[in-house]
């Protein structure tokens, strides 16, 4: 079986940052990680060459193989800020409804940039989501 490649890695995530050529999306990934900081109590880790992730969990793929991925994170992809774990929150649509111009996917949240989207909203949203996954892998780190 394949190595699952989007594991924590030692790579810095403040060298990561600067990186970042766009100074928005480096502001606005800034941001992000103070949010996913505070609604978590994680430090920041790279997953993988581009996802900076807060806490983790352990799951099984359907393959019956057993990999572990963060609670939450995100990337500042050149199209756009990603977001990842951000399905099936209570009242999800509602606040999607809300949020502002973006698109989402199969959990995950695609934003140009972060004054695109009511930031109340975003936090929220998750912050849900983070609870669910919590309540949903109670052996969570």
């Amino acid at each position: 079986m394949a190595e699952n490649k989007t594991k924590p890695t030692q790579q810095s995530v403040q060298e990561y940052l600067g990186n970042i050529e766009d100074k928005q999306a480096r502001e606005d990934s800034k941001t992000i990680i103070r949010m996913m900081k505070e609604i978590t109590g994680k430090n920041p880790v790279m997953w993988g060459a581009s996802i900076i992730g807060f806490g983790k969990y352990r799951y099984q793929n359907a393959g019956g193989q057993e990999n572990e991925i963060c609670m939450i994170g995100f990337s500042p992809r050149k199209t756009s800020l990603v977001l990842y774990a951000m399905s099936g929150a209570v009242d999800q649509q509602t606040l999607l409804d809300k949020l502002g111009k973006h698109k989402a996917g199969k959990g995950c949240l695609y934003i140009k940039k972060l004054d695109d989207v009511n930031s109340d909203v975003l936090r929220e949203l998750v912050s849900k989501n983070y609870e669910k996954l919590k309540k949903l892998h109670p052996d969570h780190d």
